[in-house]
């Protein structure tokens, strides 16, 4: 037996509170739904591999502690002897650490496949235990070994963190197959439902599959189909509509059209099968860090912090850009030093090409490649863009560019030929991570809006180099370097980098 919800019949309205429901003892045993058996399906994986490498991590620092002739023992000791039960010490790591993901919610479907959230609860997990262990061992006096615990705490985190990194890239490659995906019915106004139908259609990998739309009783006559998905019923039959369709989520897409009423009865509806319910705010290109939710008198507000362009935060940015360009190029001097004598013997001509971009706040500065076509091909691409009728379109492009050399060609597809920008940015007309450098053509065709790219230094990589490079059309690029600024992080930057290595490594066909 469990209590359920018996609610009335659908309200005559979309705006009128029908009868108030009855609660009553019932027999009540929903069918799974296919999301609701995936998600628990996946979690019993991750904890399975969780546990896998938790103890083989664990077993390993402690053989390689034996086997480098410490105290680290794994029979117990005999009594009286006073020394450290390793074993015992392991055991304990092991269940605590398994337990402590499991507690924080490291492998709940909210957190999992998308963002940093599930990365900084693994992270934080370890850190904490250690924190513990060490606390504890300080209190109680304990002889434990440090550089016991500085390697299995370390290396653990490490490792889950490269574990959950290989699921999600599994999970993200079935999500754009449409496997794996809750299957959404988004109610609202047909502008709102449109907006986020279109968002989460450009992010696949998320996880949410828009099948069905509900909208007023008005605009249900009106309207069969938006962005090529079925109108399905109005606010009134949301519920009836999830059963046809098989859906297991709604995302209301604005509350203009649904008071909060009927939203909370839509709540209790949702309750009895189990469903999910969304609130999906009219807010884009905003990112985790700066939403912040406050309750109020029952109002879950969302605060959004102003994006800070001053202060220590950029003092952080620059010197990541100043270590960061320099441990670079002393890691690639040799590499740097080989692509220089082939553009020398390849074709003549300078060594470097220095390209005129508009960098922060409007200044002009001259950007360092290595140089990738022959001498005087800025005069030629006038020309090439009025031949394949882009010469009024921003994002200069020119498609199989006579002018790039035999090495250019190859330096172009990995890349390469922006290695010298490593110094632009120690002198500090470049960053490390930034918008995409553009030159003043471009600009020119800016609008307000787009000169809120100006405002950062431009960068030698960015989200704009590792989400398709060549093939963004303008407004994308344009939002990529937006949404960066806007929500710019240390921990984004590194990131980013990580993912420049995959996209010049692996460059595909977005490379040109």
């Amino acid at each position: 037996m469990s209590i359920g919800l018996n609610l009335p019949e659908a309200p005559d309205s979309d705006h009128k509170l029908g009868p108030r429901p009855n609660l009553e003892l019932k027999n009540s045993h929903p069918e799974e739904s296919k999301w609701e058996s995936w998600r628990r399906s996946f979690a019993n994986r991750l904890a399975f591999s969780d546990s896998v490498v938790v103890i083989a991590v664990v077993v390993g620092v402690q053989v390689a502690w034996v086997s480098l002739g410490s105290e680290a023992e794994f029979s117990l000791p005999a009594a009286g002897e006073g020394r450290i039960n390793y074993l015992l010490v392991s055991l304990v790591i092991v269940g605590l650490w398994l337990a402590m993901l499991w507690m924080t919610g490291s492998r709940n479907s909210r957190v999992i496949g998308s963002g940093w959230l599930e990365y900084r609860i693994i992270a934080d997990s370890g850190i904490k235990l250690f924190a513990g262990f060490a606390t504890l061992a300080f209190l109680l006096n304990l002889n434990l070994a440090r550089g016991y615990l500085l390697l299995i705490f370390p290396i653990g985190i490490m490792a889950l963190l490269v574990e959950r990194w290989v699921w999600r890239r599994w999970l993200h490659r079935r999500r754009r197959n449409g496997q794996h995906c809750r299957r959404v019915l988004l109610m609202g106004s047909p502008a709102s439902v449109e907006h986020i139908a279109q968002e989460l259609g450009r992010q696949q990998w998320a996880g949410y599959k828009v099948v069905g739309v509900c909208l007023s009783r008005t605009q249900v006559g009106i309207k069969t189909e938006i962005a090529g998905i079925p109108v399905v019923g109005d606010f009134s039959t949301a519920r009836v509509a999830m059963k046809r369709i098989a859906a297991d989520t709604v995302i209301v897409t604005s509350s203009d059209d649904l008071d909060p009423r009927r939203v909370k009865e839509l709540s209790w509806e949702l309750e009895q099968d189990k469903y999910s319910l969304i609130m999906a705010p009219s807010l884009t290109d905003v990112s985790g860090p700066r939403i912040h939710s406050r309750p109020v008198s029952g109002l879950p507000l969302l605060h959004v912090e102003t994006p800070q362009y001053t202060g220590l935060r950029m003092v952080m940015k620059r010197s990541f850009d100043v270590v960061g360009s320099l441990s670079i190029i002393a890691g690639l001097a040799l590499p740097m030093l080989i692509i220089a004598l082939l553009v020398k013997a390849t074709s003549p001509g300078p060594l470097l090409y220095r390209s005129r971009r508009i960098g922060q706040r409007g200044e002009p500065f001259d950007m360092l490649k290595f140089r990738s076509m022959r001498v005087g091909a800025d005069r030629e691409l006038q020309a090439l863009l009025e031949a394949q009728g882009t010469a009024e379109e921003p994002l200069f492009k020119v498609q199989n560019d006579p002018r790039i050399t035999s090495i250019g060609r190859f330096l172009r597809k990995y890349s390469l030929d922006e290695l010298p920008q490593l110094f632009n940015v120690l002198v500090g007309s470049m960053s490390l991570i930034g918008p995409r450098p553009q030159v003043a053509a471009e600009v020119a065709l800016y609008t307000d809006a787009h000169h809120r790219r100006l405002i950062m230094r431009p960068g030698v990589t960015g989200l704009w180099q590792v989400s398709g490079r060549s093939e963004l059309e303008w407004e994308q690029a344009v939002r990529l370097d937006l949404y960066y600024i806007e929500n710019w992080s240390l921990t984004g930057d590194i990131g980013i980098l990580f993912r420049t290595f995959k996209a010049v490594v692996f460059p595909g066909g977005s490379a040109h």
